[in-house]
């Protein structure tokens, strides 16, 4: 599957080659709930289809379509879904991402992609990184309040200590056995090698230090996720002393995942671990709220927010989640023009501010109803 963090840092869903499709739907992670998607899927496609044939031959829709159609016949995709499906596709464009929040039922073909439902989530507060970490491996996984999932780590982070050293690897890694523990950390007994207990901590140590640039670069950095360390304490201070992460919190889950009865037991210690840093974080946006309003500098009013970001002007956008206003923004005046979401060109003003302050470089925080500070479902902080 894509990376959502990495492919939004990279803007590679900012330029499509039109036409542009776009697809959403809910999904289900378990049997017998699942056994639907694939089906809704694929009527999602045909609108897909009948769409495009409204403006393009056959034989231009067909290689849009292919890679569409290949995945609603992928049955081992079927059964590992999340909770919502986006799918973006164009001329050499082909992106597939699991969700963790469900998303309404969408297909559209446009001169751009469809992004909002993405935004909303990728902007989401409440988001995170778990680590979890042995002197021989590591696991990764991405969660919110309500959800976590094990991920596959990029590219460019070493899964294993033998990936991350190779030939550089002492002997004796190779000749370890444990018995017992998890991830071979307890009770270990070396045959053949005494003495080799510092080149091996030196192993852990440059081993924890490739783990570290990896994630940095093509986990933390993209996303801005905060990352909570999940081993055995025994790890934590080295992994700390060695890692230039700034999204590192300084507090970890004393345990590693292996050793958990289930997952959600790991969402709900990680969730222990991030809330307080959750709940300072929105905090401190709506104490930066109130300041800047009763300087002048910050403003609740939707019709003189949409002006000010149209113009550039917004440094911070905090949006309430699951609020939406139907409406069109004019984005050479910023003047709003109410209406209904049952109208086909009418879309929800909130994502639209919020994706057209992105793109004019403010940040966006979707935050939830009882930690908004205003009753608008809009808050904005100026630059100037």
């Amino acid at each position: 599957m894509n990376n959502l963090d990495e492919d939004l840092a990279a803007g590679l869903l900012a330029d499509c080659p039109p036409p542009c499709l776009s697809l959403y739907q809910p999904t289900h992670r378990h049997h017998p709930d699942n056994q639907q998607d694939p089906i809704r899927f694929g009527n999602l496609v045909k609108a897909l289809e009948e769409s495009l044939l409204q403006r393009f031959e056959k034989d231009e829709v067909r290689p849009l379509l292919e890679p569409f159609l290949a995945l609603a016949n992928d049955r081992d995709f079927w059964d590992h879904t999340l909770d919502g499906l986006a799918v973006l596709g164009a001329k050499g464009i082909f992106r597939v991402y699991r969700l963790q929040r469900a998303v309404a039922e969408l297909a559209v073909v446009a001169d751009t992609f469809h992004t909002k439902p993405l935004m909303r989530i990728h902007q989401s507060a409440d988001r995170y990184h778990v680590l979890g970490l042995t002197r021989q491996e590591i696991k990764l996984f991405k969660g919110s309040r309500d959800a976590l999932d094990e991920i596959e780590p990029a590219q460019g982070v070493p899964r294993t200590i033998t990936q991350a050293l190779g030939e550089e690897l002492t002997d004796s890694h190779h000749t370890v056995a444990s018995y017992g523990g998890v991830g071979g950390e307890h009770s270990p007994m070396h045959h053949g090698h005494g003495g080799k207990k510092p080149e091996l901590d030196i192993d852990a140590e440059r081993f924890f230090r490739a783990v570290d640039r990896g994630v940095l670069e093509h986990h933390s950095q993209p996303s801005g996720l905060p990352l909570i360390l999940a081993s055995l304490p025994e790890h934590h201070y080295m992994f700390h002393n060695v890692s230039k992460n700034p999204f590192l919190i300084a507090e970890s889950v004393d345990i590693h995942p292996d050793a958990l009865s289930s997952i959600d037991e790991l969402r709900q210690r990680a969730w222990e671990v991030v809330e307080p840093h959750y709940l300072a974080r929105l905090a401190a946006l709506v104490e930066e709220f109130g300041s800047a309003k009763a300087n002048g500098l910050g403003n609740d009013e939707l019709v003189q927010v949409a002006r000010a970001v149209v113009g550039g002007q917004v440094a911070t956008l905090l949006i309430e989640a699951r609020r939406e206003i139907p409406g069109r923004i004019n984005t050479a005046t910023g003047d709003i023009e109410f209406n209904d979401l049952a109208d086909p060109k009418v879309d929800d003003v909130l994502d639209d501010l919020g994706t057209l302050a992105l793109k004019l470089g403010g940040q966006v925080v979707v935050v939830p109803a009882e930690r908004m500070p205003s009753e608008t479902g809009i808050a904005a902080i100026y630059r100037y």
